[in-house]
């Protein structure tokens, strides 16, 4: 529903950033034509209106049930805040590991056993870090519905993560999409498409790059 959209908005500030002919390096040594920074959504008035307003309107049509929003530490928590003022909902967050001093929480907010939760993502590729947070959230004894996210990769690996640990996820847009519409604009050449997906198919084959 918002696909399009959200794509447009995170091309039109370089939240996401393609560069298929001098790719980035990854912290894990892969080389990607694609750079993603979501947190520039939040210092550009409307697109963060459209992501927020995304964010909110997907809850409610794929997580009615939703009692708590928790955003993952750091990336997820101001999406997280602002989704849940514009739904009238509570929010918290959760920590990446326990604090060292004070509670020692790992979950910050209230969270009662029970609650319904919708955890809020900015992007995700592996899933690792934002199963994590799933993880975190059940042992404290939530029912965590799903995720909702701005932007998926879409890579093999996260999904069967996700699908392994029964965790349903709805991304507002994804590298597919973005590709295309960035094709679409002249952002970059419709045959550095093919390139682009095959870096998402197998991000460790780097033939891509001399494509």
């Amino acid at each position: 529903m918002f696909e399009k959209q959200i794509a447009k908005d995170l091309l039109s500030i370089r939240a996401v950033f393609f560069r298929p002919n001098e790719p980035f390096t990854w912290a894990s040594g892969i080389k990607s034509p694609v750079y993603c920074d979501n947190r520039l959504t939040l210092t550009a008035p409307a697109v963060r209106n459209d992501v927020e307003n995304a964010l909110a309107q997907t809850i409610q049509k794929e997580y009615p049930d939703c009692e708590v929003l928790m955003g993952t530490s750091t990336a997820g928590i101001a999406h997280a805040a602002i989704t849940a003022h514009i739904l009238g909902l509570p929010m918290g967050y959760v920590r990446s590991g326990h604090k060292d001093h004070g509670r020692g929480n790992q979950i910050e907010g209230k969270l009662e056993k029970g609650q319904k939760v919708v955890v809020v993502e900015d992007l995700i590729s592996t899933g690792g870090s934002v199963l994590e947070v799933v993880d975190v959230l059940r042992e404290a004894g939530a029912e965590v519905l799903g995720i909702v996210s701005i932007f998926t990769y879409g890579m093999k690996k996260g999904l069967e993560r996700l699908e392994k640990a029964q965790v349903k996820n709805i991304s507002l847009t994804n590298f597919d999409v973005i590709a295309e519409v960035a094709a679409e604009t002249g952002y970059i050449a419709k045959e550095d498409v093919a390139r682009l997906r095959a870096f998402r198919d197998n991000p460790s084959d780097e033939s891509w790059i001399q494509a």
